[in-house]
């Protein structure tokens, strides 16, 4: 299992839109091969910045399936509108957990 990170600045005072956005999204994520869930975490510090944490069975399920689909595409148009920059993107495996 691969977790994908997201940091996403987003525009002052879009946060509640983005956020619908991201809802909205959901539907196109589980559409998506390999797909096992996310979370969006709003930071409390830097309250413009958020953290989305996506589940992968594989890093190409997400690299290569999920950015080359009509999915991608139907993310970004729901989203995009609300990013401040474009998003910092790494990919983590898990090797501890409590």
């Amino acid at each position: 299992m691969i977790t994908e990170i997201a940091q996403i600045d987003v525009k002052p005072g879009s946060e509640k839109d983005f956020e619908a956005a991201v809802a909205k999204a959901k539907a196109a994520f589980g559409r998506s091969k390999g797909f096992h869930g996310f979370e969006l975490h709003k930071s409390i510090e830097k309250p413009q910045r958020y953290r989305l944490m996506v589940k992968w069975a594989t890093l190409e399920n997400h690299t290569v399936d999920f950015r080359g689909s009509e999915n991608f595409a139907e993310w970004r148009s729901l989203v995009g509108q609300y990013f401040a920059a474009p998003p910092e993107v790494e990919h983590t495996e898990t090797v501890l957990t409590t």
